[in-house]
């Protein structure tokens, strides 16, 4: 398969859980200001999480400031596993930790790479 639609769909693979979970936190604004909190994280970064999410989430589909914006992710994605997923001795808590760990894998290779072609950042060049 050409690397140029392998690159879209690993974006577009990438970028999904990072869309969902930004609509989700929408529809759900009060119940996760309230886990925030619970979690010792204060509610009002949910406006910033929401946009980071929703926002890096398309701007990654699009290809569009893929590099700053996949730092930003991958960085996003380890705070995350850090400060919610950090109890290692619960099963689910390490596979959910570890799955951050990874999606901050995928974004630093996305950051080195590049978006390739099909991108905004390609067309922009």
């Amino acid at each position: 398969m050409n690397a140029n639609v392998l690159n879209l769909v690993g974006r577009i693979g990438l970028a999904l859980i990072f869309v969902m979970a930004g609509f989700n936190k929408i529809g759900g604004y009060e119940g996760t200001v309230g886990y925030m909190e619970s979690m010792g994280v204060p509610g009002a970064l949910l406006p910033l999480v929401i946009a980071l999410e929703l926002g890096g989430g398309l701007a990654i589909i699009a290809g569009f400031f893929i590099k700053p914006i996949a730092l930003a992710l991958a960085g996003f994605s380890v705070a995350a596993a850090v400060l919610f997923h950090g109890n290692l001795g619960d099963q689910m808590q390490m596979i959910l930790f570890m799955k951050n760990i990874g999606l901050a894998g995928g974004f630093l290779l996305l950051a080195a790479n590049g978006p390739g072609d099909y991108s905004v950042d390609a067309k922009r060049q």
